[in-house]
């Protein structure tokens, strides 16, 4: 359930995978640029920063429940799964962790976009 009494419930799983893929992301994010090989990630912490940044518009638009929001979890789910590819060329244990989550949310996001 929503936050407030009159928020779209319909929405709340996939909002909450994608604010836990944006914390991802960001965890991630920082994780990577302390890594000794911060230059071969570059890609990496670009998309890492694109997904958390989508992550963030997709549970605003659901919140408000736009009729963008559709559109929105589309696109999400497909920068989700670039990310999840990205962190998989990774070894260390966040990356591991940041590509699970982001594969959740984009499965979320896609049964959203519907």
């Amino acid at each position: 359930m929503g936050v407030l009494s009159t928020s779209p419930t319909n929405m709340d799983s996939c909002i909450e995978a994608c604010l836990k893929c944006l914390r991802a992301c960001e965890e991630c994010f920082t994780a990577c640029l302390q890594e000794p090989d911060v230059q071969a990630r570059a890609q990496c912490i670009q998309v890492l920063n694109d997904c958390a940044e989508i992550c963030g518009q997709a549970a605003q638009y659901m919140s408000r429940n736009s009729t963008f929001a559709t559109n929105l979890c589309g696109v999400c789910a497909q920068v989700c799964e670039q990310c999840a590819m990205e962190c998989e060329n990774f070894q260390d244990a966040h990356c591991k962790e940041c590509a699970q989550i982001c594969r959740e949310c984009a499965q979320q996001c896609r049964q959203m976009a519907g």
